[in-house]
């Protein structure tokens, strides 16, 4: 027996571990289905769920299951990332709690504290996706660090670097001060920060009196230049270029060189050349030799390359003391005051440093070459498609990769050192050992390179190492291509581009056939949901809320394909009253025991409502079908939702009640059958999208229907009849008419309770017999006290259109006429002056200029729901002048 009421608290946990029990989301190697397979992004160990997250795992859930019903061998694969420099993070702050440094206790008790602290909180996030209702194999998770990825990632270096593709170099990277590492961009935050533009006089060397004035938010950098750049075509310095300026309180020459890098409109037009602490500097300090002089340590202080004055200065204590010393000689020419973004790490909070550093290094640019023309083919395509264009924007401008790290939590680079400083880079110590012996004809004592590997490096080999590679595991053979990546645009290029790179380099294929771009999750506004705008929305406490159903629905009925998500607790609470909606709809079904006891042949159904649900299901079916095979998430959620919400319970149930509280004994036998046939396939097709409700509502009534099988289990609905386009064209008709009877009594004010009469003209043959058939359901559900015929509607009625015929409904003897009509101008009026309001906003390019995107957008779309309500309003104040 069905509850009164569904509390997801009281089933949620219950079914997730019955699907479990069942094994439900396992994949079978040894299957007959067709492989499908999508790799589950990988979550940092150390997070948790959030909104992002839940939009997408929620998709590839709903793929996931939906395919593995369809009877693919659906493998999801789980697992997580260890997230380098953010578990470190947390590891030395918990041992900072207890007083304990990690240098104190050494490489080998650290990470041994890493792993132990894994082993108590790195499952969080495993459990939050459960409570989402996600359903991979959890029986096959990895972790980018376990034994078997680990080898995966020495045999790629190792190959890599016998190839030649792999090597070592002196390069800028973001140096973050605080953890003494490189960072990639990824993890640098840019904040923007009220600064000052400090304009510093440079000498001219051989001309008295004659400076070259450049311009700097860093002051302390100046330490270390090596020259000035100027425009080819600048006049102002044209007889400057090859000569020399003297850099103040160091006295350093600086060669003055011609570059079109200095913008002659930009400042004084000279650029002071840094080549060793900034990234611009340092392209154009390569096209002109310049010197690359680092004038800080690791932490950021000033070394030993920097004048005695500076030297073991934090960089921004020596900022002030050269600003000092430059005014105290003369040559700050002036100070402005400067707002600019200033890159942080997103993890220690401080402003990263573009730092010359020896790093290891991936040559992309080649690796990047039969990636880019796997997408230009199509062997992978991108949904939506304009994402080709921002990857193939960075994979074409490609630079080398940094993939070492300055920290201890990670896949430790295998490489040895010599005595001499020669690298032996193999899979072991022992053949690293062997190697050196080989060499040096003795054996000899190896220093191995304490550096880790960039965590994306072990990311970029996901698709293949989960599977067991580099060893001849079955699954590989059977998983790999997969079917599809779901993903953000954020990791376009630090994710998806480098797996693309390493599966066509070592599996000679892309690694998944298609890459969907989900877009942002944002609050109902349209604006970034960030902790400091107090706007963040948590999944869990929505799935505490209004459950894990109504929370997975919301953003599936919102991904449209390139739209951003206006996530509200409104909406969530609209979807919560969607499965209040269907678990009534099975009561109701219940009660009249049409719970589908035996076969229902929609083909052989007698009933002309029957025959049109049986055919609208199907319908929905093909709908919901070809929406997700072409990634229309919220097409095929919306298909579900205005089928089950509207053609089921409000159209279908209501057209049976008659029948089935009738006489005609076969006529209720059959709706039962059809009605309870009907409920099934809305759970089989809703199962997707909301597992849980669907799931409860199909064990409840399991007894009753006489099966044992979960949904989770069942097959998606494949039917094999032609929908009756009679019982279509019929029962749609009558949808329409009552439709429209009921949007003119609401447009005029018209009382619920009144019933009113309504006049025909010009029907047809056909639909004055249709009006017979259906006058019951026609005067009860559109609230019609009479259904007459007639050659011209009366004087005074409300007339509208469908199909041939004119409907008249004489609302005189019920609502003052006059009155609607000044209360639908008043209302008319409303909106041209919000219309005006919006439009007088959108034309200021001032504002356009300000204001963030969302915010325009907002605006946009305020301005076309008022011109709907308008163009509603006009309409019904036409047919009201027309009446009177």
């Amino acid at each position: 027996m069905i509850d009164k009421t569904f509390n997801p608290k009281d089933v949620e946990n219950r079914l997730y571990e019955a699907w479990e029990t069942q094994t439900a989301f396992a994949a079978h190697v040894d299957g007959t289905g067709a492989p499908y397979t999508i790799m589950m992004p990988p979550p940092n160990v150390t997070g948790s769920l959030h909104m992002g997250h839940g939009l997408n795992m929620t998709l590839q859930d709903v793929l996931t299951r939906f395919q593995r019903m369809r009877g693919r061998d659906a493998l999801w694969q789980p697992g997580s990332d260890h997230a380098g420099i953010a578990t470190q993070m947390v590891v030395e702050r918990n041992l900072a709690a207890e007083n304990v440094d990690r240098r104190d206790i050494g490489r080998d008790a650290f990470i041994e504290k890493v792993w132990e602290w894994k082993a108590h909180s790195g499952g969080t996030i495993v459990e939050q996706l459960k409570r989402l209702g996600a359903s991979p194999d959890w029986a096959r998770e990895r972790f980018t660090m376990d034994e078997g990825l680990s080898k995966a990632v020495r045999t790629v270096f190792v190959q890599l670097y016998k190839e030649g593709l792999i090597y070592k170099d002196q390069r800028l990277v973001n140096w973050d001060p605080k953890f003494e590492t490189a960072i990639s961009d990824l993890e640098v935050q840019q904040i923007e920060k009220n600064g000052n533009l400090w304009h510093f006089r440079y000498p001219v060397e051989g001309e008295p009196d004659r400076y070259l004035v450049v311009a700097t938010t860093r002051p302390e950098t100046m330490l270390g230049d090596t020259g000035v750049a100027v425009h080819p075509d600048d006049p102002r310095y044209a007889d400057l270029i090859g000569k020399h300026a003297i850099l103040p309180l160091v006295g350093r020459r600086l060669k003055i060189v011609a570059d079109e890098y200095a913008d002659p409109e930009k400042g004084t037009g000279a650029v002071k050349m840094t080549p060793a602490h900034d990234f611009n500097d340092f392209e154009v300090g390569r096209r002109h030799d310049l010197e690359l002089i680092n004038i800080f340590d690791r932490k950021a202080r000033v070394n030993e390359n920097a004048p005695e004055a500076f030297r073991g200065m934090d960089r921004f204590e020596a900022r002030k003391k050269v600003v000092e010393m430059m005014e105290a000689e003369g040559l700050l020419e002036t100070i402005e005051d400067h707002v600019h973004m200033v890159p942080h790490g997103d993890r220690s909070g401080v402003p990263i440093e573009p730092f010359l550093t020896e790093q290891w290094y991936c040559d992309a640019k080649t690796l990047a070459k039969p990636a880019i023309e796997a997408v230009e083919t199509g062997k992978t395509k991108f949904v939506p498609q304009n994402w080709e264009k921002t990857y193939f924007a960075w994979m074409r401008d490609i630079q080398p990769w940094c993939i070492s790290r300055q920290l201890w939590w990670g896949h430790q680079i295998p490489a040895w050192y010599g005595p001499d400083g020669e690298t032996f880079v193999e899979m072991t110590e022992e053949e690293a050992a062997a190697a050196a012996e080989a060499h040096y004809g003795k054996a000899v004592a190896l220093t191995r390179d304490e550096d880790v590997l960039d965590t994306w490096f072990s990311s970029a080999l996901w698709p293949f190492s989960t599977l067991g590679w580099p060893e001849k595991a079955p699954e590989v053979a059977r998983y790999y291509p997969g079917d599809v990546l779901i993903t953000g645009f954020d990791i376009i290029f630090f994710w998806v581009a480098r797996m693309m790179m390493m599966g066509l380099h070592f599996m000679k294929d892309v690694p998944f056939h298609t890459v969907y771009i989900h877009a942002l999750v944002r609050d109902e506004k349209g604006q970034k949901m960030s902790k400091s705008k107090g706007n963040v929305l948590d999944p869990l406490e929505l799935i505490d809320e209004y459950g894990a159903d109504a929370t997975r629905f919301t953003l599936i009925a919102l991904a449209a394909q390139g739209r951003d998500i206006k996530m509200s607790k409104d909406r969530i609470a609209g979807y919560r009253n969607f499965a209040t909606k269907l678990w009534n709809a099975a009561r109701f079904c219940e009660m009249n025991e049409a719970v589908f006891p035996g076969a229902f042949d929609p083909a052989a159904a007698d009933q002309t409502v029957n025959r049109w649900i049986a055919g609208e299901v199907a319908k929905t079916e093909r709908e919901v079908r070809e929406a997700l095979d072409a990634y229309r998430f919220d097409a095929a959620a919306n298909a579900l939702y205005h089928f089950i919400w509207g053609t089921f319970c409000d159209w279908y149930l209501e057209f049976s009640k008659p029948i089935l509280n009738g006489e005609d004994a076969a006529a209720i036998a059959e709706t039962r059958q059809a009605m309870g046939w009907a409920l099934d396939q809305i759970l089989l097709m809703l199962h997707p999208f909301m597992p849980f409700i669907t799931e409860e509502l199909w064990a409840t009534l399991a007894a009753e229907k006489g099966r044992d099988r979960m949904a989770v289990l069942e097959s998606w609905p494949d039917y094999g009849f032609a929908p009756d386009t009679e019982a279509a064209d019929e029962l749609n008709w009558l949808v329409s008419l009552i439709t429209e009877i009921r949007s003119v009594r609401s447009d005029m004010n018209v009382p619920a309770g009144a019933m009113i009469p309504l006049q025909v003209a010009g029907a047809t043959d056909g639909t004055k017999a249709r009006l017979d058939r259906h006058a019951p359901l026609i005067k009860r559900l559109a609230r019609i006290e009479t259904i007459s015929p007639v050659d011209a509607v009366s004087s005074g009625a409300i007339q509208t259109v469908l199909g041939e015929a004119t409907l008249g409904l004489p609302l005189a003897d019920v609502i003052d006429l006059k009155a609607e009509q000044s209360r639908l101008q008043k209302e008319i009026s409303k909106q041209e002056n919000e219309i005006a309001k919006i439009d007088k906003k959108l034309s200021n390019q001032g504002f356009l200029a300000k204001a963030p995107e969302e915010v325009v957008e907002e605006n946009r779309e305020r301005r076309a729901e008022a011109e709907d309500v308008r163009a509603k309003l006009q309409g019904a104040l036409e047919r009201l002048k027309q009446a009177g």
